[in-house]
């Protein structure tokens, strides 16, 4: 039975694309969970162990195998300190965040190049552009999201990634060009629906359009160099991601779990680059926000 158990639970993780995403987008929201089935072969080696089965410890190699496939590269160690032309920092602050000031005082002592922020309201935004100003001195804010860099900022514009459902005003997405030393980078920062976990399933149907529109606008980019900043409401293994993973680097060190702050069980918030490679992606500690803020360096290529 360990040695049935174990074969079968690494179906999921070798043919998780083969899972139909209807009924229910249940293909989603097995991929939104995918590095938590890492858990079900350490159960059954402990259990394997306890009965000392010899045929359920070679049966474990498959999971295990499939496993490390997908995500053993995101334990490894990053590349060396300062082999990297920029940091950007991507955070979620929280349209309930009590404390703005300390959340941007946080993310600026990080020092970082580019910070990309969602859910910036009245009167936190205020707080955000006074307490950055100092390091950050070129920003750009469309609706509730922002980007703040040490570069100069040119050609902003808002992305129109709204779902043809939401019919009150909604505007979630910036792009601005930023100029750095080494070549000038178009900056999309974006904060994509939120989804609902039901009994019949996934449903995020306004989610997956907006990602459709936002994987559009990237694709039509004139600059060559791209890098996105966002609350993409998804884990890059969801294949909901694909307009985006399709054409956009994504890191492959570090977890970086980042939601919710309390207990995080996904990374739903993203560093992703064309024409630049994502180096070891971690979390910084805890703000005002549900969201844990994330950082990574930046390699052009």
């Amino acid at each position: 039975m360990l040695a049935a158990t174990a074969v079968v639970s690494a179906v999921p993780l070798a043919f998780h694309r083969l899972v139909p995403n209807s009924p229910g987008r249940l293909g989603s929201l097995l991929e939104s969970l995918l590095p938590w089935s890492g858990l079900v072969p350490l159960v059954l080696l402990g259990l394997a162990l306890l009965r000392r089965s010899a045929l359920a410890l070679v049966a474990l190699l498959l999971p295990a195998a499939a496993w490390t496939y997908l995500f053993g590269g995101l334990l490894l160690p990053g590349a060396e300190p300062g082999a990297h032309h920029l940091v950007a920092v991507q955070h979620n602050a929280s349209d309930e965040n009590t404390d703005p000031e300390g959340t941007a005082r946080a993310l600026a002592d990080a020092g970082p190049d580019l910070i990309g922020l969602e859910e910036l309201v009245p009167p936190a935004l205020s707080v955000y552009e006074r307490t950055l100003a100092p390091r950050y001195p070129h920003h750009a804010v469309v609706g509730t999201v922002g980007l703040w860099s040490k570069h100069p900022l040119t050609d902003v514009r808002e992305l129109d990634i709204k779902p043809a459902g939401i019919t009150e005003p909604w505007s979630r997405g910036v792009r601005a060009v930023a100029h750095t030393p080494d070549r000038p980078i178009a900056v999309y920062v974006a904060h994509l629906p939120s989804i609902r976990v039901r009994a019949t399933g996934l449903a995020s149907s306004w989610r997956d359009e907006s990602a459709v529109l936002l994987g559009k606008a990237v694709a039509a980019e004139q600059v060559p160099t791209v890098i996105l900043l966002g609350d993409l409401n998804s884990t890059v293994e969801d294949r909901a991601l694909s307009p985006l993973t399709a054409q956009l680097n994504v890191p492959e060190r570090g977890f970086a779990l980042s939601f919710p702050t309390a207990f995080p069980l996904a990374r739903i918030d993203q560093i992703m680059a064309r024409s630049a490679t994502v180096g070891r992606l971690r979390t910084l500690p805890p703000t005002g926000s549900d969201h844990l803020p994330v950082i990574a360096p930046v390699t052009l290529d």
